[in-house]
């Protein structure tokens, strides 16, 4: 039977890879020598497998949940070669390379980074009593929201989630609880530095001082608040109606860490990350993919660090912390489809007015529109290039004579509020939805591991998104854009 389904699964796959290219790329090719700026020629439906791959993280937990869960590495590897087959069949080595691409420069990078911060802060066990009111989770997730912006937004993701987890294990209604981490400590506290959030730190690589980001301290601020004050209203009220017995005073366990050595780990991935940013080794060509000798350095440093972990701490509190591979796991099977079925859509809002979504870029005129469009495109899509896509936009629509190195410094100083909207749009936006960022997933991964019920793809957005997050950014928008 197993054997049967397999069949049927390839003759499926097999048919659709091979359709596809008469359907979404029409009759163009490229020779493999053959330079063809794809972006200007893919049309708006080749970005329909990542609409697909969306709809199946979406739409499979919730209708056929015991598919999902044993599959679902095999349903993102289809929506990844659904796209990617048609696409090298219609584009030859343009595709090749886009994908190798994709692969060799964000995704190897991306999971290494994932991983290397999953297993330092899985070493770091928090023990004792530590119950878990609307005063205490309001007091955690403040101070995840300030840790995000120094040690990034999945450090402090990974670092406070199974502490606070543990604290609320009581609780009947947790769901609320780690929605607003997400919110919070996985997205909006990483607006300050660089480090927070990956758009912030490719904007430092085009110019943009280090410390610049802190201009939009402001607008953390407001919208942390706000969703602050909401978490403690509902947490209060949630608590009240549960009314969970109180903490026997014979129980209770002094406060205490274990395995803190690791936070030399976590120094030492932080610092990698800066050091990425602030040397120039030159580059190396792997497979035909240019990369700067520093990125590869520091990937390295984080596998060491992650290595030195596992190494170095007791396997006894890595139990208590229960920890497992899983989640990681998750991410990182999801996420390759995610990455290379998003390729086309990536490479049409490169090409700007000369691609499918000109009408949207061309919209793009004022501070309002660059931080909706810059937020709604980062709740979906990669937040990294889509920063990039609107700096450049805003360069060229004030200083399109000028070299970076020059337009940078006058943007900052003569219409800084453009910048301040594509920076908090690229980084609050990122909230939206679980794949809006990178921890979203792995913080919901660890939280269902935990036993603690979370909304599916559209329940998130529709009882979350749109009630508490949407109306605090149009607050934003009224008070700054």
């Amino acid at each position: 039977m197993r054997i049967r389904k397999k069949v049927v699964f390839g003759l499926f796959l097999l048919i659709l890879v091979t359709a596809i290219p008469v359907f979404a790329f029409g009759s163009e090719s490229g020779s493999p020598g053959e330079h063809i700026n794809l972006g200007e020629v893919l049309p708006v439906w080749s970005c329909i497998p990542f609409a697909c791959m969306l709809l199946s993280i979406a739409l499979f937990p919730l209708l056929a949940p015991n598919i999902w869960h044993h599959h679902f590495g095999k349903i993102s590897a289809f929506w990844a070669l659904s796209i990617a087959v048609p696409f090298v069949i219609a584009y030859r080595g343009a595709a090749s390379y886009q994908i190798l691409h994709i692969i060799i420069a964000d995704y190897i990078p991306f999971i290494i980074l994932l991983w290397s911060l999953y297993t330092i802060s899985g070493g770091i066990l928090l023990r004792g009593t530590l119950v878990g009111t609307p005063a205490v989770n309001t007091g955690m997730l403040l101070i995840g929201t300030l840790l995000a912006s120094w040690m990034g937004t999945t450090g402090a993701a990974m670092l406070m989630i199974r502490p606070f987890l543990r604290a609320n294990s009581h609780r009947k209604n947790r769901t609320f609880m780690v929605v607003f981490f997400i919110f919070l400590v996985a997205n909006v506290g990483g607006a300050l530095t660089p480090l927070g959030d990956p758009p912030l730190f490719l904007g430092f690589l085009h110019g943009v001082p280090f410390f610049w980001t802190l201009n939009i301290l402001p607008h953390m601020l407001l919208t942390a608040g706000i969703l602050l004050v909401c978490y403690f209203l509902l947490d209060t009220y949630h608590y009240r109606r549960e009314k969970p017995a109180p903490a026997d005073p014979m129980e209770k366990v002094p406060l205490g860490l274990e395995g803190k050595h690791n936070f030399l780990f976590l120094l030492g991935v932080v610092l990698s990350v800066l050091m990425s940013g602030m040397v120039d080794w030159g580059e190396i060509s792997t497979l035909g993919v240019h990369r700067s000798v520093q990125d590869w350095v520091r990937d390295g440093l984080l596998i060491v660090m992650g290595i030195l972990s596992m190494a170095t701490t007791s396997i006894t509190v890595r139990e208590d912390n229960q920890f497992t591979w899983a989640p990681i796991l998750e991410v990182a099977y999801l996420f390759i489809g995610i990455f290379i079925t998003m390729i086309p859509c990536l490479l049409i809002l490169k090409a700007g007015g000369k691609g499918a979504l000109a009408f949207l870029i061309n919209s793009v005129q004022q501070p309002t529109h660059y931080f909706w469009s810059t937020g709604i495109l980062s709740a979906f899509l990669d937040n990294a290039p889509t920063y990039l896509t609107f700096f450049n936009t805003a360069l060229g629509s004030f200083y399109a004579s000028l070299p970076e190195a020059e337009a940078v410094p006058r943007l900052i100083a003569e219409n800084p509020v453009y910048l301040k909207a594509i920076s908090a749009g690229s980084v609050f936006f990122g909230a939206c939805s679980y794949i809006g960022n990178a921890p979203n997933f792995m913080v919901r991964s660890i939280a269902e591991e935990a036993g603690t019920p979370m909304p599916s793809f559209f329940g998130y957005i529709v009882k979350y998104t749109l009630v508490f997050l949407i109306p605090c950014f149009v607050v934003v928008t009224l008070v700054f854009f």
